[in-house]
């Protein structure tokens, strides 16, 4: 039992935070590159991506794995990004600086869900079926995003100027 529910429940629950996280981080990411703040789906992206890092450290666990690396290390860019948007309201140097740790904890959450993917869904699990993956379908999709969060951080933080 995690908070009251069965593991398959916490299970269901954690992901369903980690899809309302990546969807509303995706259309935050859009919106950066349009200098469109959109600050209530913006709370929602952050709230949601730091319940899924935290809770991501509810899950039993016996010694420190790379999943708890990447929540730690989401969780403490994230705290930047709320310093850097409702602390420092995006003055000077921040603005840059809350682009870049908020979509790179965009980026983590969606690393997560692509090895995730290829867990647990079959067709995908069969192109590479090692655990963790790592043959070369894997690679090169991780590879693909990877290139397309380096490209959308650089345009946003060259584009995203709020009023």
């Amino acid at each position: 039992m995690i908070l009251g529910m069965s593991l398959s429940t916490f299970t269901t629950v954690h992901v369903i935070i980690s899809l309302i996280a990546i969807v509303s981080g995706i259309i935050v990411m859009f919106g950066l590159l349009g200098s469109n703040r959109m600050p209530g789906l913006t709370a929602i992206f952050l709230l949601f991506t730091i319940l899924t890092s935290a809770t991501g450290f509810l899950f039993p666990f016996e010694k420190l794995m790379p999943s708890h690396m990447i929540g730690i290390l989401s969780l403490v860019l994230l705290a930047i990004a709320c310093i850097a948007l409702y602390g420092m309201k995006l003055s000077g140097a921040w603005r840059g600086i809350y682009v870049v740790t908020a979509l790179i904890s965009l980026y983590l959450n969606v690393f997560v869900l692509i090895i995730q993917s290829f867990l647990k869904v079959a067709p995908l699990h069969a192109l590479a079926p090692s655990v963790p993956p790592s043959e070369p379908p894997f690679a090169v999709v991780q590879g693909i995003v990877l290139l397309f969060f380096v490209i959308v951080i650089v345009g946003a933080v060259r584009r995203f100027r709020p009023v």
